[in-house]
């Protein structure tokens, strides 16, 4: 019943691959986003099946989750017990996610009051223990309301994930689809990074030749991110430095230059007493001195004086001698023996836990080819930048367990 150029593009190593995704859908007005939700979850590689409140289907018609999920849309339960079927134990949901959840909805859970779909589906994921994700959305005085944060606290206290709104024009907005995807696939996953802070750079940090130009590199900050999300997915509080804005899956301090990425990562680590940092950046190697006023063109050769940067691994290495360090060698050779040796020497010059180096060519691109550089061996890698980050999750959480 769905057209062909409709159909999302499952990813095979997706956030969500594998995952069944019980969608909790209620009657707010935010409910209008769930078909491209559904969309997203399912690119993402899950396999969606909806239940919708009465209220909901006032504001979203079924058939449009029927076509974004292609399945039957749960609107009522009847002898065929499907919140038992969807959410009870060794049954078919791995992960419960209401989105979006009104107030009615967050404290009718927390009181174990079974009188919508969608509240029933609660009760039993929460009785088998399935992992529960709610994402509210509601008038900003609603949100506010004690009873509502009481229930909140509550649900929370029994494991239940919540993905915070967006609190805007007196309104707590629905997540972005990116945040809620995320909680989703941490909620469902092992969480074998969970309790664990890691501190990650990314991108291309840049040094003020004057107030208009600049030195920087090619690197596109993409495996960086992708790693952050990978570890938060995970189970890690992260903590991102680099120079690109916020994004929803990790806590971020915005640098610019060698010089601040580094004295950023020192004091985050410091501060908040990290258990591991992973220095995916590219960080400039030089910096020079920056003129105070533009300088002209068109008039004469210049020449610029370089000066060496600190290296940010080495700087905390030194001040943090047991800190696992995970590092990242970027070459242009393409030689899988020599990006291997000076990936070594790399890790053994700075006591690194291991290092992932890969050829400098797919800078900017969503494929990438790596060697995971240990002190015992190596493994290659080829595919996106999204299944690395994973590959690299796992490899230090086997660090830091």
């Amino acid at each position: 019943m769905t057209a062909e150029s409709d159909e999302p593009k499952r990813r095979d190593d997706g956030a969500l691959a594998g995952v069944n995704v019980a969608l909790g859908v209620t009657g707010s007005i935010a409910a209008v986003k769930t078909v491209e939700l559904a969309h997203e979850l399912r690119r993402e590689g899950a396999s969606v099946r909806a239940v919708m409140t009465e209220s909901a289907t006032g504001i979203v018609h079924p058939w449009a989750l029927e076509f974004a999920t292609e399945h039957d849309v749960v609107t009522e339960i009847t002898g065929s017990v499907e919140h038992v079927a969807l959410c009870g134990r060794d049954e078919w949901a791995d992960v419960l996610l209401i989105a979006p959840s009104t107030a009615n909805t967050v404290g009718k859970m927390a009181s174990a009051v079974d009188d919508s779909t969608v509240t029933t589906c609660a009760t039993t994921a929460l009785g088998t223990g399935l992992p529960v994700v709610v994402a509210p959305a509601m008038h900003e005085p609603m949100y506010d309301h004690p009873g509502v944060l009481d229930a909140i606290d509550t649900l929370e206290s029994w494991g239940v994930s919540f993905v915070d709104p967006r609190v805007e024009e007196g309104k707590a907005k629905i997540a972005t689809e990116e945040a809620i995807v995320l909680a989703t696939a941490r909620a469902a996953g092992g969480r074998p990074l969970a309790g664990e802070h890691v501190v990650v750079t990314s991108g291309a940090t840049s040094e003020r030749v004057d107030p208009v130009r600049v030195l920087t590199n090619r690197s596109s900050g993409k495996t960086g991110r992708a790693l952050a999300r990978a570890l938060y997915v995970a189970g890690a509080d992260v903590t991102l430095v680099h120079p690109d804005g916020d994004v929803p899956y990790a806590s971020v301090v915005d640098v610019e230059t060698a010089a601040e990425m580094t004295d950023a990562v020192l004091r985050v680590v410091e501060d908040e007493d990290a258990d591991a940092l992973v220095s995916v950046a590219a960080i400039s190697d030089y910096t020079v001195a920056s003129a105070d006023e533009k300088i002209r063109s068109g008039r004469e050769d210049l020449s610029l004086e370089l000066e060496s940067t600190r290296k940010l691994i080495d700087t905390v290495r030194d001040a943090h001698p047991d800190l696992p360090i995970v590092g990242f060698k970027a070459e242009t050779s393409g030689d899988d023996a020599a990006m291997v040796e000076q990936a070594r020497e790399t890790l053994e010059r700075a006591g690194l836990a291991f290092v992932v180096a890969n050829d400098a060519s797919v800078m900017g691109a969503d494929e990438t080819r790596a060697l995971l550089v240990h002190a015992e061996g190596y493994a290659a890698f080829t595919g996106s930048k999204a299944a690395l980050g994973r590959e690299v999750a796992a490899a230090l959480a086997e660090v830091l367990s």
